[in-house]
């Protein structure tokens, strides 16, 4: 079995009454990319705090590299890079400047700290903006700074929480390849995430979390195996005709899930379904039909409700 860079049992985190981690299990191993996915509110950012040392445990265990927070976080702090959701950098500086001076926080002589800059510049694709002040960046460029700044001490754990929330989709992609890269060198990363299609692509493995409980845990593609069936069929009607369908629809499919604006279909076997619908004369405006994702999955667990 892989080595454990971080091991919880039955980790707890209580603010006053309110049990924002109740009592999780995980371990993740060297070399791999783990992923914390939920709604807001599910308690994934205070797991990370938690790990990255930076919030006390209420109750139960958490060893982090090997190490206890409450009593080794200077020294578990030191061996971590840590992009938080929200870009911290000194825009007063330049490119270069924000990794020197984090260089030096970690008591690194000056001239591995060059030595680094020019390499993690490179990995960043920002090697030409070197002399240029923060404040002129794109928010991928500062995206993708905070996280070569993360790298400069070379971390044995690198945790990112929400790495693209408020990227447009190239940024979000090239962010991804960043972080891919990273993954093929053979750094550990932690990542929380509510985007899918992030997970499926950079996890090996991840743990769905609900009001401050895991709910599911496994590989995307064990977790859409295990929750979902092979395919999704979308179905929209002409108005007023949904509640008298969905009678119709009855035993056609695994599961069917109705919404406001459509009806969704879980099934093994889409072909069969439809021709199911076509024998009860049902003949909806609209169908697509898709391959189930991680999405379903995290719905499914999850629900659909709106949480601010």
């Amino acid at each position: 079995m892989a080595e454990s860079l971080v091991q919880a049992r039955g980790l707890t985190k209580k603010f006053g009454d309110f049990v924002a981690v109740d009592g999780v299990d995980f371990d993740i191993h060297k070399g791999e990319a783990f992923g914390f996915l939920g709604p807001n509110g599910a308690g994934k950012t205070s797991t990370m705090k938690m790990i990255s040392t930076v919030s006390p445990i209420t109750s139960g265990s958490l060893r982090v590299l090997g190490h206890d927070p409450e009593t080794e976080g200077r020294s578990i702090r030191s061996h971590l890079g840590v992009v938080p959701q929200e870009d911290n950098l000194d825009i007063e500086l330049t490119v270069a400047e924000n990794l020197y001076v984090y260089g030096r926080y970690h008591d690194m002589p000056r001239p591995l700290i060059r030595e680094r800059t020019a390499e993690l510049l490179e990995f960043a694709q920002l090697s030409d903006r070197a002399d240029a002040r923060v404040d002129s960046l794109s928010g991928g460029m500062k995206r993708r700074l905070t996280i070569a700044r993360a790298l400069i001490n070379d971390p044995d754990l690198v945790i990112l929480d929400e790495p693209t929330t408020g990227l447009d989709p190239q940024a979000r992609h090239l962010l991804w390849d960043r972080l891919y890269r990273l993954k093929r060198q053979g750094s550990t990363l932690i990542i929380t995430t509510h985007y899918m299609d992030e997970a499926e692509q950079l996890c090996d493995r991840l743990v769905v979390m609900d009001r401050g409980k895991i709910a599911a845990e496994g590989s995307p593609r064990s977790l859409i195996e295990k929750y979902a069936p092979r395919e999704v069929i979308e179905l929209r009607f002409a108005e007023g005709q949904m509640d008298q369908v969905t009678l119709e629809l009855d035993g056609l499919a695994n599961r069917s899930e109705v919404l406001a604006d459509r009806v969704l279909l879980y099934t093994d076997d889409a072909d069969k379904t439809q021709y199911g619908m076509h024998e009860r004369g049902i003949h909806p405006e609209q169908v697509l039909v898709r391959r189930s994702t991680l999405e379903d999955v995290f719905l499914r667990l999850t629900g659909r409700r709106l949480i601010d």
